[in-house]
């Protein structure tokens, strides 16, 4: 199976119809991931029918739980996940990459240019000490850290009623038990991400 066959198959499982300049600028983005992989180290991921499940589906299946969300930062965005992927299928989503690493920032950089991603801006920043001009109706990560420092870092970047959602694998029984004081959770909803075997959740939290 093609890579363009793989994202098609996988997309009609997730029922999202994307139309097909977005399917060009899902594969393009995959085909640029893997070539500055090589250079900079961007995923430990080197196969590409992983990246498309791994990493393009997977971060599409937060797409419906992102349907009020004009504006969305994604915090530690490494190789720009999930937040290049919203993007591209949501033209009308302004996303936010936030990454400390220089190098990640370069590529995001290099991502938004060549895929003509007019929706991003990418700030190479510490999340805890950056300070938006406006904040987001929803802050987003993935691998980033556990949920309590997830809220302690992240949380002043969402606005009054936005959530911080972060993409889990099983349920985080024990990290929802640490969150910090004024944060609660809304919602832990399992997703099916094709491709991928094991559990995956997404967990949305809320201010009490």
């Amino acid at each position: 199976m093609t890579a363009a066959q793989q994202l098609e198959r996988g997309l009609g499982e997730l029922g999202l119809g994307l139309p097909p300049a977005a399917r060009e600028k899902l594969l393009a983005f995959a085909a640029l991931l893997a070539k500055w992989n090589k250079v900079y180290n961007l995923t430990a991921l080197r196969d590409e029918a992983q990246v498309i499940s791994h990493h393009l589906l997977d971060s599409l299946a937060v797409l419906p739980h992102l349907a009020a969300a004009k504006s969305l930062a994604d915090v530690g965005s490494g190789g720009g996940l999930p937040g290049i992927p919203l993007a591209i299928a949501r033209p009308d989503l302004a996303v936010t990459l936030v990454e400390s690493s220089q190098k990640k920032s370069a590529f995001q950089q290099q991502a938004r240019i060549e895929l003509g991603l007019d929706n991003v801006s990418v700030c190479c920043a510490r999340v805890e000490a950056w300070q938006p001009a406006e904040p987001f109706d929803a802050v987003i990560s993935r691998a980033f850290s556990d949920l309590a420092e997830f809220a302690r870092l992240a949380g002043h970047l969402a606005g009054e009623g936005g959530r911080l959602l972060a993409m889990k694998g099983v349920y985080p029984y024990e990290e929802i038990g640490q969150l910090p004081a004024g944060w609660r959770v809304a919602a832990v909803t399992p997703l099916a991400v094709p491709g991928v075997e094991g559990s995956r959740h997404l967990v949305s939290l809320e201010r009490e």
